[in-house]
């Protein structure tokens, strides 16, 4: 597993829950632990351990966690960058579910190595969806359920987002669009004007 997305749990439970918890997740997984460092690969297994560890510790079901983690991904301030490559998807939410595909893609081209889930959508009307999901970590869809639920509220729009189950290492993501223009949305410039700028 790629160590930025072992470092986003790392950097998820520290900033949520604090430094100690962290702290205890990763001696509970993996003695002498302290943390990730972004460019290293790591085993598959030891990302599955920190789950289950902050699963436990934090008393709360893994599939909630790993939810809270696709929110944090895309609203907490020391992730802004990704947010932005998100946001780069389209003007609109719908735009944005349609990019989604190429998401991988995109983010090969600043890691080359880095592996993401392969994401599949599949349009029943303008207002209904089926993302499924594929990982190399157990529950990842639940990421990507809170990722979507941030991101509607980050575009404004008010929709139903829950996680239809799996079927071998497919998950099945349902969207229900109830309203483009529910709220303002979280501003977002796709051409950021640096200082002293035109």
């Amino acid at each position: 597993m790629h160590g930025l997305i072992n470092r986003a749990i790392q950097c998820f439970l520290r900033d949520t829950y604090g430094a100690p918890v962290w702290a205890t997740v990763a001696q509970e997984a993996e003695p002498g632990l302290e943390g990730f460092e972004p460019m290293l690969v790591y085993d598959p297994d030891l990302t599955d351990r920190v789950i289950d560890a902050a699963a436990r510790l934090l008393a709360r079901p893994r599939d909630s966690v790993l939810e809270d983690l696709g929110i944090y991904l895309v609203s907490h301030p020391n992730v802004q960058a990704l947010r932005r490559l998100l946001r780069f998807g389209g003007v609109t939410f719908v735009d944005f579910l349609q990019s989604l595909e190429e998401l991988p893609g995109r983010a090969r081209l600043a890691v080359p190595d880095i592996d993401l889930p392969v994401l599949e959508l599949q349009d029943h009307s303008a207002t209904e969806f089926t993302l499924t999901c594929r990982s190399p970590i157990r529950g990842a869809g639940h990421v990507v359920v809170g990722l979507l639920r941030a991101m509607a509220d980050d575009y404004g729009a008010l929709c139903l987002v829950d996680h239809g189950g799996c079927a071998g290492d497919c998950e099945r993501i349902e969207i229900t669009l109830a309203k483009t223009g529910f709220s303002a949305g979280r501003q977002f410039d796709l051409a950021r004007v640096m200082p002293g700028g035109a």
